[in-house]
């Protein structure tokens, strides 16, 4: 293909409410730019971007495709995803990957639950939003009702882009501070400063014309090319899969988005793949797709969308490149359905079919018990789709059974789970914390285990057991979800460990937890949107909260009624014909899933379930200690009586307890630290804001703050343990350093905490050493010879023991230095959360601060415009 480096790269997702005629003006943007020479329709079964047979069947768009033109200065890449509810997985898919999306309306139907649904996804992703007001061409098409519509149920930020560029302008000015400074200055906004406001969300610019007629098509191009604007990309190549797919031949196709450097075929790719294993393989193929049509490449660079060949264990959030964690997919679905098949089919072959579907459709889920193999399912529209796929691919024809809901299962309080595997010649123990997850979080898996205590390869293969793995919880065997684990603490045996003991120690140690935890049992929920005559709302409310709904405040226009909130899947079920009934067919429900929440019933539900945790054999609770030469089996209700390593949570909850003793011990006198810092770094004028401050205290008969806490940390340590700061030193050490600096002086100006950041100088020759004040901390480079942990040690050695120094690193002798010097240690993942957490807690104090100036400056800037316009 053609390269253009010279041009804009933009990938450009559309999205919609179903009919909204999405693919309709898709078509006319290709069409217009030149990349089609004949439209297609969906009604006529030809669009060039619905190619599969469902989809033309259905008259919808099933699956996220892509298209590439080129329009002006940018080259584009087109996603095109999915209006239908039942199908939203994926849209969120084909959300994942682009610099600006355009979501589009009908301007006959106006804003409808649908749209405020994607709103809301756009909005949690941060992505740039333009707005397409479609079928303008019929005749109840209102330009000014539909714009009023959209500033009220989406964002003041909608903006009239068919306006002047001096309107445009003028209404950018409102909406965002560095326009309102442009246009106060100069009368104008630049289009630099517009694309700014856009990609930051304040402006949300707003066409109108008519796919079908080409209507405002034009324009719409013209802006895209003038006013959107690529994000910044790295040379190292990086690239987000977003979706995996098949051909019609069956090849396996990793479709992605290049994030960063570039890629050519033949060069060897590093990914995580689904279960969670780390994996190097070559790409044995580029393809760059237009509708069915697609072209062959050698090489794709940063911003561009293809599909890869040659990856075998790529999944949808997969990272490729640099970054090589998995994000995780959540699942849509809220039943699970039984399968059953037409004649014989092998039940083996039939689960291997429907898993090579799961990668395509992660939310199938398909599993197989006693009672037959099943899969989740979001909708009929998804059913019908399933079948048609099994008849398709493999010639199955299928049909489902009723479903089953799905529920989940967290924890309430944080526990620890041990889990000690000891057979002859086998040995391994795990400790495991588990603590309440944010909801929707899932399972999040970490490891704060020091490595001088396990090894950085047992602890990789610790979580690697739990990656990947679907965990059931203890209640019902539902899946595990909203939690966090922890790897706190193990122990491997120098000459009788394997891999397997870890695995099979891991599993039951986190049974050990679940068994001791509160555990809850969460029901799905719908988030749901009705609209009705207003006469018949008093009847729908009344049908909701005997469902358990909660509901939002009904709002009325004209006679017709509109009604949200969210409600237990499980009882929703027929309501829908219900609603058409009693609203002779004028009402009318959309539901999305929307998470879990503690289910209503569930001693309705645990009575009906015959699960038993304790007698599942796949996931045991119990341990195997080793007794004269033999494996022996102890409860898991008498593990703490045999474990070889003490209890994690004990130990912190005695370390606090004693820490709190402490303070009634004598302890090296505040002037006595004072004298350390003045002989180490002499003298420090304070800001005369200070002075100033503590003599209106002195004044006001306060007395001066005791205890201030000095923290001394190990810069280099502290770097490289820490994600973001490892990168840019990659690329930069100095640059590391300088942010290193400018964090932890906000930090401290936050908390008022003394600092000491120690540098290592030990191997620079000729390096005299220095010790300087960065704003409001002290900075260490040692001297040639003299080592940072040298240094720190010695400086511990001096203060002694004092619980208001602590010392930051993961440096095994420091530690034990401080250790023995009395002086409080923090490891540097511990410290990095409580820095996050300040800087956060700072964010926010800066935003009220910034919304109230912002605000103010706003009155003013509009009275100064009224007044100027006056004269």
């Amino acid at each position: 293909m053609k390269d253009r480096t010279d041009k804009k790269r933009i990938c450009l997702s559309i999205t919609a409410h179903v009919d909204a005629g999405k693919t309709t003006l898709a078509e006319a943007l290709l069409y217009e730019a030149g990349e089609l020479k004949k439209r297609g329709c969906v009604d006529h079964r030809d669009s060039s971007l619905d190619y599969e047979d469902f989809e033309r069947a259905r008259g919808i768009t099933a699956f996220s495709k892509q298209a590439v033109f080129s329009y002006g200065n940018t080259d584009f890449s087109l996603i095109d995803t999915p209006g239908h509810t039942d199908l939203f997985a994926e849209t969120k898919r084909g959300l994942k990957v682009p610099d600006a999306a355009v979501l589009v309306v009908s301007g006959s139907e106006g804003v409808q639950a649908d749209t405020g649904t994607i709103w809301e996804l756009l909005e949690r992703q941060k992505i740039p939003t333009w707005i397409f007001v479609s079928k303008m061409d019929l005749v109840a098409s209102d330009k000014e009702k539909i714009l009023r519509e959209l500033k009220e149920k989406l964002s003041d930020g909608v903006t009239d882009f068919t306006l002047s560029e001096e309107r445009i302008g003028e209404a950018a000015a409102e909406l965002d501070e560095a326009c309102l400074e442009e246009y106060l200055g100069t009368g104008s906004v630049t289009d630099h400063t517009l694309k700014r406001a856009i990609s930051a969300r304040s402006v949300f610019p707003c066409f109108f014309g008519s796919g079908l007629k080409l209507d405002g098509i034009r324009p719409f191009l013209e802006g895209l090319d003038r006013w959107t604007e690529a994000p910044v990309r790295t040379e190292t190549f990086s690239a987000l899969c977003y979706k995996i797919s098949r051909d019609a031949r069956g090849q396996r196709m990793t479709q992605v988005k290049i994030t960063g450097g570039s890629l050519s075929v033949r060069e060897t790719v590093r990914y995580r793949g689904a279960n969670g294993n780390l994996k190097e393989e070559k790409v044995t193929g580029i393809r760059i797709y237009s509708g069915a049509r697609y072209d062959m490449t050698d090489r794709v660079e940063a911003g561009q969308v293809c599909c890869l060949l040659g990856l075998t264990e790529t999944a949808a959030g997969c990272l490729l490149g640099e970054e090589t964690t998995l994000r995780e997919e959540s699942t849509e679905a809220v039943r699970r359905f039984s399968l059953r098949t037409e004649g014989k089919q092998d039940p083996v072959v039939l689960l291997t079919q429907l898993r090579q579907l799961s990668e395509e459709l992660p939310e199938l889920q398909p599993d197989a018990d006693r009672k037959g193999i099943s899969v989740c399912l979001s909708g009929k529209i998804q059913a019908e789709m399933l079948r048609a796929l099994l008849l398709e691919r493999f010639g199955v024809k299928a049909w489902l059974e009723e479903g089953r809901l799905i529920y989940k299962e967290t924890v309430t309080k944080r526990v620890e789970g041990i889990r000690h595997f000891e057979p002859l010649r086998h040995y391994a123990e795990v400790h495991l914390i588990l603590e309440p997850g944010e909801a929707g979080s899932g399972v999040v898996l970490e490891s704060v285990c020091p490595e001088d205590a396990l090894d950085r390869n047992w602890q990789n293969l610790i979580l690697d057991a739990l990656r990947g793995v679907t965990l059931p919880g203890v209640l019902t065997g539902a899946e595990l979800t909203d939690v966090r684990i922890r790897l706190a603490s193990g122990r491997a045996h120098p000459k009788h460990t394997e891999g397997g003991d870890f695995r099979e120690a891991t599993r039951r140690a986190l049974r050990h937890g679940l068994m001791q935890a509160e555990c809850v049992l969460l029901e799905p929920l719908y988030r749901f949107a009705i609209t009705l005559p207003a006469e018949q709302l008093g009847r729908a409310i009344s049908d909701l909260r005997s469902m358990h709904a909660e509901l939002e405040t009904p709002e009325q226009e004209g006679e017709t009624a509109r009604l949200t909130g969210t409600v237990p899947a499980g009882e929703l079920a027929d309501y829908p014909e219900t609603l058409l009934s009693y609203t002779h067919g004028l009402g009318k429900i959309t539901v999305h899933p929307a998470g879990y929440r503690p289910c209503h019933n569930a001693q309705e539900v645990l009575a009906a379930t015959d699960y038993q945790a304790e007698r599942d054999t796949e996931w045991p609770a119990d341990s195997v200690f080793c007794s004269h030469g033999a494996g022996t089996v102890v409860p898991w209700r008498e593990v703490k009586d045999y474990m070889h390593l003490p209890s994690v949570l004990e130990e912190q909850t005695r370390r606090q307890q004693s820490e709190i003793a402490v303070h009634r011990v004598q302890r090296i006198e505040d002037r006595e630290l004072e004298a350390i810092m003045l002989r180490e770094f002499g003298p420090v004028k304070r800001p005369q804001i200070t002075q100033r401050r503590e003599a209106a205290d002195a004044s006001a008969g306060k007395e001066k703050q005791q205890g201030k806490h000095t923290l001394v940390v190990d810069g280099y340590n502290f770097i490289f343990a820490e994600s973001e700061l490892k990168r840019l030193a990659r690329e930069s050490l100095s640059a590391a350093r300088e942010y290193l600096m400018d964090r932890l002086s906000n930090y401290c100006a936050f908390t008022g905490q003394e600092m000491v950041l120690v540098f290592d100088g030990f191997r620079t020759a000729g390096n005299p050493g220095s010790r300087d004040l960065h704003t409001n901390i002290h900075v260490v480079y040692t001297p040639e010879g003299e080592s940072a942990d040298a240094y720190i040690e010695r400086l511990a050695s001096q203060i002694g023991k004092n619980d208001r120094v602590s010392v930051v690193t993961a440096d095994t002798m420091i530690r034990i230095s401080a250790m023995r010097s009395g002086v409080l240690r923090i490891s540097p993942e511990e410290f990095g959360r409580e820095l996050a957490e300040a800087e956060k807690q700072l964010s926010a104090v800066l935003a009220r601060s910034n919304d109230q100036a912002h605000q103010t400056r706003g009155e003013d800037a509009i009275v100064y415009r009224k007044e100027e316009r006056t004269e």
